[in-house]
Protein backbone atom coordinates (compact mmCIF):
# COMPACT_ATOMS: atom_id res chain seq x y z
CA UNK A 1 0.00 0.00 0.00
CA UNK A 2 0.73 3.53 -0.15
CA UNK A 3 2.41 3.59 3.21
CA UNK A 4 5.40 1.29 2.03
CA UNK A 5 6.10 3.37 -0.90
CA UNK A 6 9.71 5.56 -0.02
CA UNK A 7 9.31 8.98 0.40
CA UNK A 8 12.82 9.06 -0.34
CA UNK A 9 16.09 7.75 -2.06
CA UNK A 10 19.81 8.01 -0.77
CA UNK A 11 21.98 7.22 -3.47
CA UNK A 12 24.63 5.33 -1.26
CA UNK A 13 26.10 2.77 -4.38
CA UNK A 14 29.31 4.09 -5.11
CA UNK A 15 32.92 3.34 -5.01
CA UNK A 16 34.34 6.69 -3.60
CA UNK A 17 37.45 6.35 -5.79
CA UNK A 18 38.29 10.03 -4.81
CA UNK A 19 38.36 8.80 -1.26
CA UNK A 20 40.53 6.05 -1.12
CA UNK A 21 42.30 4.99 1.09
CA UNK A 22 39.58 5.55 3.15
CA UNK A 23 36.95 3.77 1.33
CA UNK A 24 38.94 0.72 0.63
CA UNK A 25 36.92 -1.06 4.09
CA UNK A 26 34.61 1.39 4.47
CA UNK A 27 32.12 3.08 2.16
CA UNK A 28 31.87 6.68 1.28
CA UNK A 29 27.97 7.50 3.26
CA UNK A 30 29.57 5.41 6.34
CA UNK A 31 32.74 7.79 6.97
CA UNK A 32 32.34 10.31 10.12
CA UNK A 33 31.52 13.59 10.01
CA UNK A 34 31.54 15.73 13.18
CA UNK A 35 31.04 12.18 15.36
CA UNK A 36 28.35 10.27 13.45
CA UNK A 37 28.11 8.30 10.32
CA UNK A 38 28.03 10.84 7.03
CA UNK A 39 24.74 9.38 5.49
CA UNK A 40 23.38 9.48 9.48
CA UNK A 41 23.09 13.26 8.86
CA UNK A 42 20.50 13.21 6.10
CA UNK A 43 18.66 10.20 7.83
CA UNK A 44 18.18 12.25 11.08
CA UNK A 45 16.56 15.69 9.07
CA UNK A 46 14.20 12.65 7.23
CA UNK A 47 13.09 11.59 10.69
CA UNK A 48 12.62 15.40 11.77
CA UNK A 49 10.27 15.76 8.70
CA UNK A 50 8.18 12.84 9.77
CA UNK A 51 9.22 10.60 6.84
CA UNK A 52 8.25 6.94 7.41
CA UNK A 53 9.80 4.89 4.57
CA UNK A 54 13.58 5.65 3.39
CA UNK A 55 15.17 3.55 0.48
CA UNK A 56 18.88 3.38 0.10
CA UNK A 57 20.48 2.09 -2.88
CA UNK A 58 24.15 0.07 -2.30
CA UNK A 59 26.68 -1.30 -4.02
CA UNK A 60 30.17 -1.02 -2.65
CA UNK A 61 30.39 -2.44 0.92
CA UNK A 62 27.09 -2.39 0.56
CA UNK A 63 26.32 -4.94 3.79
CA UNK A 64 28.06 -2.58 6.31
CA UNK A 65 25.09 0.25 5.60
CA UNK A 66 22.60 -2.25 5.72
CA UNK A 67 24.33 -3.72 8.79
CA UNK A 68 24.37 -0.12 10.60
CA UNK A 69 20.81 1.32 9.98
CA UNK A 70 19.13 -2.19 10.04
CA UNK A 71 15.39 -2.19 9.28
CA UNK A 72 14.59 0.86 11.43
CA UNK A 73 16.54 3.96 12.05
CA UNK A 74 15.45 5.74 15.40
CA UNK A 75 15.61 9.45 16.11
CA UNK A 76 15.94 9.14 19.98
CA UNK A 77 17.97 6.49 19.81
CA UNK A 78 20.42 8.06 17.16
CA UNK A 79 20.98 11.00 19.69
CA UNK A 80 21.03 8.74 22.83
CA UNK A 81 18.17 10.85 24.13
CA UNK A 82 14.44 10.49 23.87
CA UNK A 83 13.35 13.98 22.24
CA UNK A 84 9.78 15.10 23.23
CA UNK A 85 6.89 14.60 20.43
CA UNK A 86 9.59 12.03 18.67
CA UNK A 87 7.92 9.10 19.63
CA UNK A 88 7.24 6.14 17.01
CA UNK A 89 8.94 8.24 14.83
CA UNK A 90 11.34 6.27 13.17
CA UNK A 91 12.07 5.30 9.98
CA UNK A 92 11.54 1.95 8.46
CA UNK A 93 14.69 1.03 5.89
CA UNK A 94 14.77 -0.37 2.83
CA UNK A 95 17.62 -1.49 0.51
CA UNK A 96 18.39 -2.12 -3.60
CA UNK A 97 21.16 -4.22 -2.81
CA UNK A 98 22.78 -3.48 -6.98
CA UNK A 99 26.21 -5.35 -5.96
CA UNK A 100 24.50 -8.17 -4.85
CA UNK A 101 21.48 -8.34 -7.84
CA UNK A 102 23.67 -7.15 -10.61
CA UNK A 103 27.72 -7.01 -9.64
CA UNK A 104 28.24 -3.66 -8.98
CA UNK A 105 26.60 0.03 -8.54
CA UNK A 106 23.96 0.84 -11.97
CA UNK A 107 25.03 5.38 -11.47
CA UNK A 108 22.39 7.48 -10.59
CA UNK A 109 19.31 7.13 -13.11
CA UNK A 110 20.21 3.29 -13.28
CA UNK A 111 19.51 2.91 -9.11
CA UNK A 112 16.08 5.10 -9.29
CA UNK A 113 14.52 3.32 -11.64
CA UNK A 114 15.93 -0.28 -10.11
CA UNK A 115 14.05 1.24 -7.08
CA UNK A 116 11.12 3.01 -8.37
CA UNK A 117 8.47 0.08 -7.78
CA UNK A 118 9.10 0.96 -4.61
CA UNK A 119 9.57 4.79 -3.82
CA UNK A 120 6.28 7.19 -3.62
CA UNK A 121 5.47 9.48 -6.86
CA UNK A 122 7.07 12.43 -6.35
CA UNK A 123 9.83 11.28 -4.16
CA UNK A 124 13.24 12.98 -2.48
CA UNK A 125 16.47 11.88 -4.06
CA UNK A 126 19.72 12.78 -2.26
CA UNK A 127 23.36 11.43 -2.30
CA UNK A 128 24.53 9.88 0.76
CA UNK A 129 27.98 11.58 0.66
CA UNK A 130 26.82 15.54 0.68
CA UNK A 131 27.12 17.00 3.91
CA UNK A 132 23.61 19.28 4.28
CA UNK A 133 22.80 19.34 7.69
CA UNK A 134 20.49 21.86 7.75
CA UNK A 135 17.99 20.73 4.46
CA UNK A 136 14.55 20.53 5.20
CA UNK A 137 12.40 17.56 3.48
CA UNK A 138 9.09 19.88 4.08
CA UNK A 139 6.21 18.27 2.88
CA UNK A 140 4.52 21.84 1.69
CA UNK A 141 7.47 21.69 -0.79
CA UNK A 142 6.45 18.35 -1.72
CA UNK A 143 3.25 19.10 -2.17
CA UNK A 144 3.37 22.55 -3.75
CA UNK A 145 5.88 20.94 -6.05
CA UNK A 146 3.37 18.23 -6.78
CA UNK A 147 0.60 20.68 -8.08
CA UNK A 148 3.24 22.64 -10.00
CA UNK A 149 2.82 19.29 -12.81
CA UNK A 150 7.07 19.49 -13.57
CA UNK A 151 8.85 16.37 -13.72
CA UNK A 152 11.81 17.50 -11.02
CA UNK A 153 12.74 20.36 -8.37
CA UNK A 154 16.35 20.54 -7.85
CA UNK A 155 17.91 22.61 -5.37
CA UNK A 156 21.05 24.79 -6.60
CA UNK A 157 23.73 25.56 -4.18
CA UNK A 158 26.71 27.99 -4.82
CA UNK A 159 30.14 26.82 -7.02
CA UNK A 160 32.27 24.95 -4.91
CA UNK A 161 35.60 26.05 -6.13
CA UNK A 162 36.20 22.10 -7.17
CA UNK A 163 32.75 22.98 -10.14
CA UNK A 164 33.62 26.65 -10.56
CA UNK A 165 31.76 26.51 -13.81
CA UNK A 166 28.32 25.17 -11.96
CA UNK A 167 26.13 22.79 -13.86
CA UNK A 168 22.44 24.47 -14.48
CA UNK A 169 21.69 27.75 -15.02
CA UNK A 170 18.49 29.39 -12.83
CA UNK A 171 16.12 31.24 -14.61
CA UNK A 172 14.17 34.57 -12.76
CA UNK A 173 10.94 32.51 -13.48
CA UNK A 174 12.57 29.42 -11.41
CA UNK A 175 13.37 27.04 -14.04
CA UNK A 176 16.40 24.97 -14.32
CA UNK A 177 18.52 25.58 -17.53
CA UNK A 178 21.07 24.61 -19.68
CA UNK A 179 22.53 27.58 -20.28
CA UNK A 180 21.99 31.26 -18.48
CA UNK A 181 23.13 32.23 -15.77
CA UNK A 182 23.27 32.51 -13.06
CA UNK A 183 25.56 29.18 -13.19
CA UNK A 184 24.75 27.53 -9.68
CA UNK A 185 25.78 23.81 -8.76
CA UNK A 186 23.20 20.05 -8.34
CA UNK A 187 23.45 20.45 -4.62
CA UNK A 188 21.89 16.57 -5.02
CA UNK A 189 18.87 16.82 -3.62
CA UNK A 190 15.76 17.02 -5.44
CA UNK A 191 12.37 15.93 -5.78
CA UNK A 192 10.97 13.91 -8.80
CA UNK A 193 8.21 12.42 -10.32
CA UNK A 194 8.25 8.85 -12.16
CA UNK A 195 7.20 9.86 -15.55
CA UNK A 196 11.10 11.64 -15.63
CA UNK A 197 12.29 7.89 -15.59
CA UNK A 198 10.40 7.16 -18.66
CA UNK A 199 10.11 7.51 -22.03
CA UNK A 200 10.80 10.49 -23.56
CA UNK A 201 13.35 10.90 -21.04
CA UNK A 202 14.90 7.71 -19.63
CA UNK A 203 14.90 4.35 -22.19
CA UNK A 204 15.59 2.38 -19.20
CA UNK A 205 12.92 -0.90 -18.61
CA UNK A 206 10.67 0.02 -15.56
CA UNK A 207 12.15 -1.52 -12.58
CA UNK A 208 15.34 -1.62 -14.65
CA UNK A 209 15.87 -6.02 -14.33
CA UNK A 210 18.62 -6.07 -16.58
CA UNK A 211 20.54 -3.48 -14.61
CA UNK A 212 21.12 -0.74 -17.31
CA UNK A 213 24.11 1.65 -15.72
CA UNK A 214 22.77 4.92 -16.75
CA UNK A 215 23.70 8.73 -14.96
CA UNK A 216 21.08 11.09 -14.32
CA UNK A 217 22.17 14.16 -15.70
CA UNK A 218 21.04 13.78 -19.48
CA UNK A 219 17.83 12.63 -18.36
CA UNK A 220 17.65 15.72 -16.13
CA UNK A 221 19.08 18.12 -19.75
CA UNK A 222 16.51 16.86 -21.62
CA UNK A 223 13.39 17.80 -19.17
CA UNK A 224 15.29 21.36 -18.85
CA UNK A 225 14.94 21.48 -22.46
CA UNK A 226 11.44 20.82 -22.23
CA UNK A 227 10.97 23.32 -19.35
CA UNK A 228 9.64 20.41 -16.97
CA UNK A 229 12.86 21.24 -14.26
CA UNK A 230 11.43 23.95 -11.45
CA UNK A 231 15.17 24.53 -9.37
CA UNK A 232 15.69 26.34 -6.26
CA UNK A 233 18.72 27.83 -4.43
CA UNK A 234 19.96 26.40 -1.02
CA UNK A 235 22.25 28.55 0.76
CA UNK A 236 22.91 26.59 3.78
CA UNK A 237 25.99 24.55 4.56
CA UNK A 238 26.94 22.33 1.53
CA UNK A 239 29.48 20.35 1.11
CA UNK A 240 30.31 17.03 -1.26
CA UNK A 241 32.33 15.50 0.71
CA UNK A 242 34.44 14.02 -2.12
CA UNK A 243 38.08 14.01 -0.98
CA UNK A 244 40.04 13.19 2.02
CA UNK A 245 40.76 16.47 2.67
CA UNK A 246 37.65 17.75 2.36
CA UNK A 247 36.18 15.24 4.70
CA UNK A 248 39.38 16.48 7.11
CA UNK A 249 38.06 20.05 6.83
CA UNK A 250 34.94 19.40 7.86
CA UNK A 251 35.90 17.53 10.93
CA UNK A 252 38.09 20.26 12.05
CA UNK A 253 35.59 22.96 12.59
CA UNK A 254 34.41 22.78 16.02
CA UNK A 255 30.86 22.07 17.15
CA UNK A 256 29.20 25.05 17.57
Amino acid sequence: GASMSCAAIILAAGRGERMRPLTDACPKPLLQVRGKPLMQWPLEALARAGVRDVLVNTAWLGEQIANLFGDRFDLSCAQGETVPGTAGSGIRMHYSDEGRDFGGALETAGGIVRALPQLADPFWVLAGDVFVPGFEFSQVDVDDFRASGKLAQIWLVPNPSHNPDGDFGLSDAGLATNQGTPRLTYSTIGLYRHALFALPYCDIVAGNPQGSKAPLAPILRTAIDRCMVSARRYTGAWVDVGTPQRLAQLNQVPES
